[in-house]
């Protein structure tokens, strides 16, 4: 039987998703208490592998268990089982297809910037800072250039393992709400550290060091010596995937109604598909 989760977790004493032999990981916390449950070992396959400090507000993984258990013990169970940094949201059984990485069409991410004088006090695993003034119209309009299908491997860390550059991006915004900066970002998949490094080339831009057009022409040029430098993981939060209502899940993690779904890039790999 396959179970999907969803899951939320504070990233900030992890390094990362990926379960590691070195350090703690959400990915061991949770196959730890999943596996407590159903008596053996589980592998919790992901939809989005976020780096060491990264939150996610609905990640969504599935396992295989032969065992039967009712869901409230996939999901109160393994509450009083994992850290209190990391719960399960909902669960409930899905098909043998469905695959939590392979079955999502887009992923989401926002990014959460204070933008004042003085470092935060409150929040402060959760938000980037920067204290020169920010124009978020303009880091908005020069983000634009991003939209479509693109090579973006001048946002592409040198570590990342993705077979090629090519991402589908459907949206990206950016919003002052009071003093902090709100990037939000959806495409097909991302590059590892994709979003972080969109984020600090842009903030380049609304100190006005670089004009809007600068963006476009890091996108065109494909060389990541000339964009902006990593943006903090504190700021940065998976929201989650998103899939077709056909697999039944909840509205969450639902795409819109009126979705077109677009073809993909070829040899899109799943792991290159994770990583912001």
């Amino acid at each position: 039987m396959r179970y999907a989760l969803g899951i939320e977790y504070d990233g900030s004493g992890f390094l990362g998703w990926q379960r590691l032999a070195h350090g703690e990981s959400v990915q061991g916390a949770v196959e730890a208490a999943l596996g407590s449950i159903v008596q053996h070992a589980v592998d919790a396959v992901c939809a989005g592998r976020t780096d060491a400090g990264v939150h996610a507000t609905q990640q969504v993984v599935h396992f295989d268990t032969v065992i039967e258990r009712p869901l409230r013990a996939f999901v109160e169970g393994s509450n009083t089982r994992l850290p209190s940094s990391v719960r399960v949201l909902w669960a409930q059984p899905v098909a043998e297809a469905f695959h939590a990485r392979h079955a999502a069409r887009a992923r989401c991410y926002r990014y959460r910037l204070l933008n004042r004088r003085v470092r935060p006090a409150l929040l402060r695993e959760h938000l980037s800072w920067e204290p020169r003034p920010l124009d978020a119209d303009a880091m908005h309009r020069a983000a634009q250039a991003l939209l479509g299908e693109n090579d973006f491997s001048a946002f592409r860390t040198a570590q990342c393992q993705a077979r090629h550059p090519m991402r589908d991006l459907h949206s990206i915004s950016v919003r002052r709400e009071d003093e902090q900066l709100v990037v939000e970002v959806q495409a097909n998949a991302f590059l590892h550290h994709m979003v972080r490094n969109i984020v600090g080339s842009l903030i380049v831009v609304g100190r006005g060091e670089q004009p809007e057009t600068w963006i476009g022409e890091l996108l065109a040029g494909r060389d990541r010596t000339r964009a902006g430098p990593t943006a903090p993981a504190a700021g940065l939060s998976f929201l989650g995937p998103r899939y077709r209502r056909a697999w039944g899940l909840p509205e969450a993690v639902c795409l819109p109604q009126d979705w077109i779904d677009r073809p993909r890039p070829l040899a899109l790999l799943p792991y290159a598909e994770i990583d912001a």
